[in-house]
């Protein structure tokens, strides 16, 4: 389930970093990025860093969570120009985005965009993610040769891959990439045994796998996921302090932990290039 027949050395470690989400706010975390000149900023230092590939949420001039499309592809514009890396867009925005807007996503021509497998409850909210939602998003991806990496928040999303992949085929580029998303409340928990669990019950037809440990669950699920052979989302979108009392500075601090944690395991961080190989990326 690793990377299969490729030019990629089998110690690579992919490194996606997600720097904002839709979750925290400019008030209470003013260091997080908010502005497409914090995001590039932020992108730049990351891409140096270790990171080869951003999860990318946006906001507004108020720092609110949007999926304005000029924004969005502005901000695909900028990052492409200022970095070599694979920008994923985020089709889940808030809890709160309308599902034709988060369809919309993909008129902004990433390199890759996220698909979540099911609707989950997320802390107070609900994440909603219909399955006919599901199944127009990713017939959508496929005619835009747009390359989704499949957020797995539980073991019944686990399963739901592998019914959407034997009703539709596999993704564009031919290649299956999926992101465990653990520790959210509402989701699998954070842990080596869930991590162990999901892993056991990808379909044979995955090529990679990374996993996110929200929030306290980050280094367990970055430990548990190194010892498998996975590999790395991190950022201030999943995680917002390196320690007790001790807050994320910036984005870079994130990847460079992963890439020490990488190091001790022997795996080497892998640049966009072999991002791209790996993923299937189409060249744009």
């Amino acid at each position: 389930m690793m990377i299969g027949m490729s030019s990629i050395p089998a110690d690579r470690l992919l490194i996606t970093v997600a720097p904002t989400g839709a979750e925290s706010t400019k008030a209470a975390v003013p260091q997080l990025p908010t502005t497409l000149a914090e995001l590039v900023e932020t992108a730049v230092a990351c891409e140096a860093a270790g990171a080869a590939m951003i999860h990318v949420h946006i906001r507004d001039d108020d720092h609110l969570p949007t999926l304005e499309l000029s924004r969005l592809v502005d901000t695909v514009a900028a990052l492409k120009e200022s970095t070599s890396l694979v920008v994923q867009l985020s089709t889940g925005g808030s809890v709160h985005d309308p599902l034709p807007d988060r369809l919309r996503v993909l008129d902004a021509a990433p390199d890759s965009c996220s698909l979540t497998m099911g609707t989950t409850n997320f802390g107070d909210d609900v994440f909603l993610n219909p399955w006919p939602f599901v199944c127009e998003l990713y017939q959508l991806s496929q005619e835009r040769e747009v390359v989704p990496e499949f957020e797995l928040f539980d073991l019944g999303q686990v399963h739901a891959l592998t019914r959407l992949l034997d009703a539709y085929g596999p993704p564009y580029g031919g290649k299956v990439h999926c992101d465990l998303v653990m520790g959210v409340p509402g989701g699998m928990n954070g842990t080596t045994d869930a991590l162990v669990a999901a892993v056991a019950a990808l379909p044979p037809s995955v090529t990679s796998w990374s996993a996110t440990g929200i929030g306290r669950s980050t280094l367990a699920v970055m430990f548990a996921a190194l010892s498998k052979g996975g590999h790395l989302r991190v950022g201030m979108e999943d995680v917002l302090t390196l320690a007790r009392g001790v807050p994320v500075e910036n984005n870079a601090q994130l990847v460079e932990r992963a890439v020490a944690a990488g190091r001790v395991a022997q795996r080497t961080p892998m640049s966009p290039a072999q991002a791209r190989e790996l993923l299937g990326v189409k060249a744009r």
